[in-house]
């Protein structure tokens, strides 16, 4: 295949660039030039050989960063960038682009800051439409005669700036989609195993539903909340629906997607909004999945941006503002000791619960409710259970998907179908290894070493180290 043709004048430049090497604004024309036709990769190449020519040029700089950008590769222009910010020299529109890609990374506050400082150095470098998603606007008056900083923003928003971030203000009037409430089907005969656990939610949660003039006697609330830890794949979630199932209470499953924005302010704004949607259904169990990644630690946290969420969190767990009557939160989490330890104080998820992998009793019933519905011939699941110790739910489910798919593999070259059989569950067992065992390598250390209040007793007794 020929290779297409450069455009004449590209192609003058570069034989003037072959008369005279050494020439770097000659080789910054050709390099502005190959940019501008969409040679993004080729813009590079001569954007560096201007550069080892003029290695402080900053004009060379913002071009090499702006070829990179638009050949894709963000992080390598946001590394020039960022050095070509440190200077109170850096051309405007090299602020602006800074601006753009710290914001695409979720760095609202600096892009705040460097769109401002490019904006305020050249107004021409001004991109309205940016700058209306990021909710500011520069006011062309000099500084000495703006009124006051909100003078930055458009007078149709409400927003507050908190250590140079931009929050968006919100009371019980605003609303967000809601999160849909589910009406789980299954209950704890659908799960195999956790005797204990299931007797330690009937108590917190069930019982005062079901006995609910009991409970009135003795002043307790209905409600309240569960945390339960352990390794991935042992059925937290899984207990949770069954434990609305038990009880024919909505279900509302929260994951980190659900409150997390951009713009500090509509987190908490999120989050509020979730409970007070589980309290209108009442009874309701609040599931917040991966729950640490929403109370993370105060003391591992460099901005006030999670703490702000952290502390609104804890103000619907007290119910602050309104009554969680009703309302039954669980928390699921892998990493238990990266969750502050102000959820745990009693009120809020004053249950911690140790969800281990099933034991052998559980792992058979696994392995029956993962086989029902499927052809089998009488498998001896009480010895394939004994084969799988350490394994989780989701390793048995996997035994089980192993086991279906090799007869697969055989019935497409018989053309018969053939049941489950023992030999065959037994084989998927050889094939798939615990999961388990990495997350108990971690969870050792801090059961051993940073157990204060006896949080990670459980860990160590099922350790045999206690």
């Amino acid at each position: 295949m020929s290779k297409t043709p450069e455009p004449d004048h590209i192609a003058a430049l570069r034989e003037a660039v072959r008369l005279s090497p050494e020439n770097a604004p000659l080789r910054q024309a050709l390099a502005d030039a190959l940019l501008a036709c969409g040679l993004c990769s080729a813009a590079v190449t001569e954007y560096r050989a201007a550069l080892n020519l003029a290695p402080q040029n900053q004009s060379l700089k913002f071009g090499l960063a702006r070829a990179f950008n638009s050949d894709g590769k963000r992080s390598e222009a946001l590394v020039i960038l960022e050095d070509l910010a440190q200077s109170s020299a850096a051309p405007a529109r090299a602020l602006v682009l800074y601006a753009r890609l710290l914001a695409g990374a979720g760095e609202v506050e600096q892009a705040v800051q460097q769109y401002r400082r490019g904006v305020e150095k050249d107004p021409a470098a001004a991109d309205t439409e940016f700058a209306g998603r990021l909710g500011i606007r520069i006011d062309p008056r000099p500084a000495s005669e703006r009124s006051d900083e909100m003078a930055d923003f458009d007078d149709d928003d409400t927003v507050e700036v908190v250590e140079g971030k931009l929050r968006q203000s919100w009371d019980e009037g605003d609303q967000t989609a809601e999160a849909e409430i589910e009406r789980p089907k299954i209950t704890f005969a659908d799960v195999g195993g956790m005797e204990s656990l299931k007797e330690e939610i009937r108590l917190k949660i069930i019982h005062p539903l079901s006995h609910a003039d009991m409970y009135t006697a003795y002043g307790k609330a209905i409600g309240g909340g569960i945390l339960m830890y352990g390794p991935p794949g042992c059925g937290k979630t899984h207990l949770a629906r069954a434990t609305a199932g038990e009880v024919k209470a909505g279900f509302i499953a929260v994951g980190i997607h659900d409150v997390l924005e951009m713009w500090i302010g509509n987190s908490e704004r999120n989050l509020h909004q979730l409970f007070q949607q589980a309290r209108q259904n009442a009874p309701c169990v609040l599931f917040f999945d991966e729950v640490d990644a929403l109370g993370a630690s105060r003391t591992d946290m460099k901005t006030s941006a999670g703490r702000h969420l952290i502390n609104q969190f804890l103000s619907e767990l007290d119910g602050v503002k309104a009554s969680n009557e009703g309302v039954l939160i669980l928390g699921a989490t892998n990493a238990p000791w990266h969750l502050d330890s102000a959820f745990r104080r009693p009120g809020r998820f004053d249950r911690i619960l140790f969800v281990p992998p099933p034991d052998e009793a559980a792992r058979e019933s696994v392995l029956r409710l993962q086989l029902q519905g499927k052809p089998q011939e009488d498998p001896d699941l009480a010895a394939v259970a004994r084969k799988c110790d350490g394994f989780s739910g989701a390793d048995l489910k996997a035994v089980v998907d192993l086991a279906i798919e090799s007869k697969l593999r055989e019935a497409m070259k018989t053309g018969v179908p053939s049941p489950i059989r023992s030999k065959d569950l037994l084989q998927a067992v050889s094939q798939q290894k615990a999961t388990t065992r990495e997350w108990f390598a971690t969870a050792k250390n801090y059961a051993l070493y940073s157990n204060q209040g006896g949080v990670y007793d459980d860990i160590l007794k099922y350790l045999k180290l206690k």
